[in-house]
């Protein structure tokens, strides 16, 4: 059995002169969520498209569940499930005629297929609506029934191309209920999103900007190696004298002002503070609040575009 679900050898994909996907190289571990965080036009849904089998790369190579998906796309369609962009079933069926079908697409036994369409009508939550047309669904409907739809053959690896664009916050936090309990029921999930948010409940994160593959890690540590250490906001009595008195102090890598607040980029938060305000009492700053913060991946991703020249 294979420990890595996924893996990419520079795998690249050009339109012409344009370079969708860039030599792009990552694993995705049996039993994770993968999270592949970048802006729009990123990338991101080209490479998702490779990995499915359903656009040829131009360059370098993809396996998938155990196949390449050049030469086996087939055998890699049949092992996975896809959630695309867009809403992609029959508007003219109804919810349990759009499983049927996918079900019978798959080849699944039809005693053994009804059985899967009641348990993924559950777990999206959509019993009620087992034989209404798919055509008069609200948007965030389709949106569960399309997952429904990916998931009717128990595929090991799922892949979702933005599962979540344009439904409202309530139904974002339903479905990533639906993600973890599916995860715990032994599925990997490869998620690609635009969401901050999202990114953060994610196990590991691969951000790619410009086609380009630039960080990769789990969310706290992209957070302390790329902004440089744990951040501490902290309140002094006299903030320019406090900047003064900590800028050229060893233990502090950065320092930034904001209104009445010093935020310090320090190596290690806990062995640092307890010196930063004795030092500062010392030359008679006193310190109203001190405390280390979490900073956001908004901040990590913007650094990094801006290093990488986005």
């Amino acid at each position: 059995m294979w420990e890595n679900l996924v893996e990419t050898f520079n795998l690249t994909k050009r339109f012409g002169d344009f370079t969708a996907v860039d030599h792009l190289n990552l694993k995705i571990r049996r039993g994770e969520v993968f999270g592949f965080l970048g802006p729009n036009g990123a990338g991101k849904t080209t490479a998702i498209r490779m990995l499915c089998g359903l656009l040829t790369p131009s360059e370098g190579y993809a396996i998938v569940a155990g196949f390449d998906v050049t030469k086996s796309p087939e055998k890699v369609k049949e092992r996975i499930g896809y959630m695309p962009q867009r809403f992609s079933l029959y508007d003219d069926l109804t919810l349990h005629e759009n499983l049927d079908f996918f079900g019978g697409i798959y080849r699944i036994p039809a005693e053994r297929r009804r059985a899967r369409i009641k348990r993924v009508l559950e777990i999206v939550q959509l019993e009620e609506f087992e034989n209404k047309l798919a055509g008069e669904l609200s948007g965030g409907l389709k949106q569960r029934l399309a997952l429904a739809c990916s998931l009717v053959h128990e595929p090991k690896l799922l892949i979702l191309d933005e599962p979540t664009a344009g439904i409202d916050p309530p139904l974002r936090k339903a479905f990533w209920r639906y993600f973890r309990d599916l995860n715990k029921e032994g599925v990997t999930l490869f998620i690609n999103t635009h969401y901050m948010d999202e990114a953060e409940l994610c196990d590991r994160l691969g951000l790619i900007n410009k086609g380009r593959l630039i960080a990769l890690d789990t969310p706290s540590k992209l957070k302390k190696a790329t902004l440089g250490g744990e951040l501490v906001e902290l309140i002094p009595s006299e903030i320019e004298k406090a900047h003064s008195i900590l800028k050229d102090f060893a233990k502090i890598r950065k320092i930034e002002v904001k209104e009445k607040r010093l935020l310090l980029y320090v190596e290690d938060a806990a062995s640092s503070i307890p010196k930063i305000t004795a030092l500062l009492r010392e030359n008679m700053v006193e310190v109203s609040s001190v405390q280390t913060i979490e900073p956001s991946l908004e901040d990590v991703f913007i650094k990094l575009v801006k290093v990488g020249g986005g």
